[in-house]
């Protein structure tokens, strides 16, 4: 991270393992710790003080809620189910409004497919403010990079995968330098998964650049 930059971590109700996102939490060290729905009962039971809690408390276990609302100790902000925005895009803009420049979403993925792919579209309307977000689980690190260009550190990688996907259109002038499979000058169009799904980083330090285009970068592990 960029020294004076801002960082958020929203925790939405998705999966979230403690033994995988206490240690990551403690990594990434937000400056602001955002409580979507039932993201709340993993601050609760690992004793994690969010900086706000915010919901329509749908999916919640209703004493935990009750129990922060009787304590009125941490701003809490109730939504109706009935709206046009998931929790953890409220949470987001939330973060924003707070000042965050760096969005980290834990427990924005798991079994509900259509969460996950709406995360994944709060990480373009991140990118459209120039802004960083990355989704991040035990087996995940996905991210929408502003820069492009982007250095990975073997030793400091996600995982042992890297994929990197096209997003909303072509991305053009694609390089990769010290992968297995390098690339140079390439246009990735949407269709070609084959070719851009699990490559891993040889050397030392990874390189990826493009001129034009969005660029969704998984890093993956089994």
């Amino acid at each position: 991270m960029e020294a004076g930059k801002v960082r958020a971590a929203v925790l939405s109700g998705g999966t979230l393992e403690d033994d995988f996102v206490l240690p990551y939490l403690r990594e990434y060290s937000p400056d602001v710790i955002l409580a979507a729905d039932r993201g709340l009962e993993f601050c609760s039971r690992n004793r994690i003080r969010p900086d706000m809690i915010l919901g329509d408390f749908d999916s919640i276990s209703p004493e935990v809620i009750e129990a922060y609302e009787r304590r009125q100790e941490i701003p809490i902000r109730r939504f109706n189910p009935v709206k046009d925005a998931t929790d953890t895009a409220i949470a987001m803009d939330t973060a924003i409004s707070l000042g965050a420049e760096e969005i980290c979403f834990l427990g924005a993925t798991g079994t509900r497919l259509d969460h996950t792919l709406s995360n994944i579209y709060n990480l373009y309307l991140l990118w459209k403010k120039g802004l960083r977000g990355s989704l991040v689980d035990a087996h995940n690190r996905i991210t929408m990079p502003v820069e492009k260009e982007i250095r990975i550190r073997k030793e400091e990688q996600f995982g042992r995968y890297v994929s990197y996907f096209p997003f909303r259109g072509e991305v053009r002038g694609l390089t990769l330098e010290g992968f297995q499979y390098p690339l140079r000058d390439y246009t990735l169009v949407l269709g070609d998964g084959g070719l851009s799904v699990s490559n891993e980083i040889l050397d030392e330090e990874a390189r990826i650049s493009y001129r034009e285009g969005i660029l969704v970068l998984v890093e993956s592990r089994d």
